[in-house]
């Protein structure tokens, strides 16, 4: 897992970066789920990273659902969808190894409060599907998966943790 706050498990409901408990974040239920060994690499507010991660040399698949905080600090998602390309070029895994996850679009809320944020937000899962096909890359849309967002429009609630495990154990097994 890789830099989204909500993969972290970020609860917008506190106010110093607080999670989520253990048994309501995703990547938690995922593990809990299936019996793997899961990382989670998030991290709340980090844009898409210029350069690879060192990987564990036994990773069986890295899942990866970035742009979302590219999209909050201003990019279009033209630009995030080349930062991306730019990223997932540099990984060193084998295409089939690699989960590229578009993340949930936005939605009305404390923090998007114009039309255009939440268009981009689509726009920007229709770039990844589109970069996933050119690169190779395994492929899923969160926005198909009924996530519930927090009051401020972008992060999950504990109900949108369990919406998104459960889509993703769909795609994985």
């Amino acid at each position: 897992m890789y830099r989204h706050s909500n993969t972290y498990g970020y609860d917008p409901r506190s106010w110093l970066g607080g999670r989520y408990d253990p048994d309501s974040r995703w990547v938690d239920i995922l593990a809990a789920k299936t019996g793997w060994t899961v990382w989670n690499w998030g991290e709340n507010g980090q844009e898409i990273p210029l350069s690879a991660p060192v990987l564990p040399k036994d990773t069986d698949l890295l899942i990866l659902m970035l742009g979302s905080n590219d999209l909050l600090q201003g990019r279009s998602p033209e630009e995030a969808a080349k930062r991306l390309e730019g990223f997932l070029q540099g990984l060193p895994l084998a295409r089939e190894k690699i989960l590229l996850i578009a993340p949930p679009p936005f939605s009305p809320g404390a923090w998007i409060q114009e039309q255009q944020l939440i268009d981009r937000s689509h726009r920007f899962a229709q770039l990844c599907r589109a970069l996933a096909g050119q690169l190779g890359l395994r492929f899923a849309d969160a926005g198909r998966w009924k996530i519930s967002l927090a009051y401020d429009g972008a992060h999950f609630t504990e109900q949108g943790h369990q919406a998104f495990a459960s889509g993703l154990l769909e795609v994985l097994i």
